[in-house]
């Protein structure tokens, strides 16, 4: 009697197990039927094309860029299981990035939590709606005005340390530009200064790079993105020791401001804090003592803001000096304008919006060398792209590097021409060009980084003439979750005679002889 029980037992177990298996092959073979019109590179059982992303960074964009061309509009890469879906015209990328229900980010922003907890970047649904709402009000133009002031200085402080370059053969801006941005955001998130640009040792800006460094190789590292493996690696154990370094630097900061607010408090209960110098200044007051942000929420956005800003924001301006000093004419053009339109005044939001030529050069630059080269999306309710129709599980990401090179609005797109951008340019959909993203996960802090980026990039042209040294040809570039060329952006730099030069522009401008 006990075996025969035993044996119904192990039957009705046996079939249970048999149909849940039955139920995911039929779910699996869903899945593969709804993309089997998607193209995609030869590709192994299982590992799918994941051995052959098993490469250097910079042979794995390669291979992004070659199947693009390839493939076409849409494709897929398998890399194992998991389908990467990418899109490349704005026809195919609008129905994404103007949803209201696909904004969550793509699985890999995982690796970014442990630093960044679920601030704006990495959070999703119902949360994310909410700080959005929250936060948006904190980039008025007021307080624009505040950070113009943080990034003049700033900007002084940069050409300075860049006179000691002045007429060597080469040296990589990047390493520059980083700092300096990184000066910035500090004193906008924190309102503190780290002096990164004269203090290269400090551990909070060791730190920092660190962690944004490791976080986004982990992205294209297949063997990387598994935490039990990478918890073994030296990467793993760096990655914890500096965010460490981050958190209790953050965690004081925002104590110590605290602290500055209950003593204020306490001096005049009606105190109310009208400009605020940073970020955290504007979340302790949302924060209503707790009540809506916890001290990790604050930690969370001022870590987001450190991420998102100064990394994406260098790299920007590095790219831009890059081009320009690839076509050295436009520097002039740059030039003229500002000393006409400036007259020597004060440098205001409402001057820089005037620079029509500056922001040409810059969107030109952001059109070929694109900050932010990927946009991915994890898709969790269905999506028709193309005539697809895209089932739940899958990835979808928007490669902007290729999107930006569309010859149907675009003509002659690998050439740069700011010719394009200027009021009277060319006329393109508006889902054709991205360097901000679009759609309701658009870039919060875009006028910030454009400011940012104006005000960087003019100091040093206004100061030094620059040649730079790489051909388009010998570029070798890295997509993580920024652009990078991996030799970095060697540039050579000459002083410029501003007395002598105003005049020459001045001269230009009014078409008089010198």
């Amino acid at each position: 009697m006990f075996i025969m029980e035993g044996s119904w037992v192990t039957l009705v177990l046996s079939s249970f197990l048999m149909t849940i298996v039955l139920l995911l092959l039929v779910r699996r073979g869903k899945f593969l039927y709804a993309l089997r019109k998607v193209p995609y590179p030869p590709a192994l059982p299982i590992i799918g094309n994941a051995y052959q992303l098993c490469c250097s960074p910079e042979e794995a964009f390669k291979k992004m860029i070659k199947w693009g061309r390839e493939l076409g509009d849409i494709h897929l890469i398998w890399v194992g299981m998991r389908p990467f879906i990418f899109l490349y015209n704005a026809e195919a990328i609008q129905p994404l990035l103007s949803s209201s229900i696909h904004i969550d980010k793509s699985l890999e922003y995982k690796y970014l939590r442990p630093w960044l907890g679920t601030g704006l970047v990495t959070s999703s649904g119902n949360k994310w709606h909410f700080r959005r709402k929250l936060l948006t009000p904190t980039f008025h133009s007021g307080l624009l005005e505040v950070y113009l002031k943080t990034t003049i200085r700033e900007a002084e402080i940069l050409i300075s340390c860049l006179k000691k370059e002045i007429d060597k053969p080469a040296f990589d801006i990047v390493p520059y530009i980083k700092r300096a941005t990184l000066d910035i955001i500090c004193d906008s998130s924190m309102g503190c200064n780290v002096n990164a640009q004269t203090n290269f040792k400090n551990e909070y800006v060791q730190a920092v790079n660190t962690l944004a460094s490791i976080s986004q190789r982990r992205f294209l590292n297949v063997w990387m993105s598994l935490d039990p493996i990478f918890k073994l690696t030296s990467w793993g154990q760096k990655h914890d020791h500096v965010l460490r370094v981050t958190h209790e630097f953050v965690n004081k900061i925002i104590a110590e401001r605290k602290e500055e607010w209950k003593a204020k408090k306490y001096e005049n209960c009606n105190v109310q804090f009208n400009k605020h110098r940073a970020l955290l200044d504007l979340l302790l007051e949302l924060s209503q003592d707790g009540k809506v942000l916890t001290d990790d929420d604050i930690r969370d956005e001022v870590n987001t803001f450190m991420f998102a800003g100064h990394d994406t924001t260098a790299n920007s301006v590095s790219w831009i000096l890059y081009v320009l000093g690839r076509h050295p004419q436009y520097q002039e053009k740059i030039l003229n304008e500002y000393y006409e339109v400036t007259k020597e005044k004060k440098l205001t939001l409402d001057l820089l919006s005037k620079l029509t030529w500056l922001e040409a050069c810059i969107k030109e630059c952001w059109r070929i060398y694109p900050v932010v080269p990927l946009i991915a999306r994890q898709i969790y309710h269905p999506i028709t792209i193309l005539g697809h129709n895209i089932p739940i599980g899958s990835t979808v990401v928007v490669n902007s590097f290729l999107l930006h090179r569309d010859p149907r609005y675009f003509p002659d797109p690998d050439a740069y021409k700011p010719e394009r951008f200027l009021p009277n340019g060319l006329k393109y959909p508006s889902y054709a060009f991205l360097p901000f993203s679009a759609g309701s996960r658009n870039c919060i802090g875009s006028k910030y980084a454009i400011m940012m980026v104006k005000v960087l990039s003019l100091f040093v042209l206004k100061n030094f003439h620059v040649i730079s040294l790489d051909a388009e040809d010998q570029l070798r570039f890295i997509s993580e979750l920024v652009l990078h060329n991996a030799n970095g952006l060697r540039l050579k730099i000459t002083p410029r005679k501003q007395e002598t030069d105003v005049i020459i522009l001045q001269c230009m401008h009014s078409n008089k002889k010198c």
